[in-house]
């Protein structure tokens, strides 16, 4: 579903914190919702919704409407207005009305600039974008997610950040065990080469 809320957001125009904020939304309510209770695929659109809403980029719910109806044929996507706005406020009580969320992004510029990874900004942050389609989110602290996507990437590109992480007040094992994670995730979805996962796997191992 995390794939449904990207298309959509990709033709509302909405920024990537906004569908960030969504997926969390929509991965925080079936913690506490099932899927036969409430359908993903109209949880989806309205947890982008509300994320427009909640990070001030407002789409309107006709918009979505327009959208849904234009990319998916199938009448089991056929949702109104009134859907995503009663849904929404369903949504809002399966999150006890806690819509404040804190993404990976906030602090990762600093922490590249800390680092001396400037030139890795781009790999590092589509890193962090893949860690939402995992649930990482809901298990670990947000900083704790970007040093990891840090990490691969100083592994990926052969830069040397073994001082710098060891004057951080981290568990580094935890950022490695995240770390891990995150490659496991694109070893099982083969998004990154096999070459290149298992060359980051043995340095981390080894590290």
């Amino acid at each position: 579903m995390s794939n449904y809320i990207a298309r959509l957001a990709q033709n509302v125009k909405v920024r990537q914190r906004v569908v960030a904020t969504a997926i969390t939304y929509m991965r925080r309510v079936y913690i506490r919702r099932s899927m036969t209770e409430y359908d993903p695929r109209l949880v989806a659109p309205s947890c982008l919704y509300l994320a427009s809403k909640s990070e001030e980029s407002t789409v309107q719910a006709r918009l979505l409407v327009f959208y849904i109806k234009k990319l998916y044929s199938d009448d089991k996507y056929r949702y109104e207005i009134k859907d995503i706005l009663d849904m929404e406020m369903k949504i809002l009580e399966a999150l006890n009305y806690y819509l404040v969320i804190f993404h990976p992004y906030r602090s990762l510029s600093q922490l590249l600039q800390d680092a001396g990874m400037n030139d890795t900004a781009q790999l590092t942050w589509g890193l962090v974008n893949d860690t939402y389609k995992m649930d990482l989110i809901l298990i670990h602290p947000p900083h704790l997610i970007a040093l990891a996507c840090i990490y691969i990437a100083s592994v990926l590109k052969d830069k040397e950040t073994t001082a710098w992480f060891e004057e951080l007040r981290v568990d580094v094992n935890v950022v490695k065990n995240i770390s891990m994670e995150i490659l496991d995730f694109y070893d099982g979805h083969k998004m990154i080469t096999d070459e290149r996962v298992s060359a980051a796997m043995s340095k981390l191992v080894g590290k």
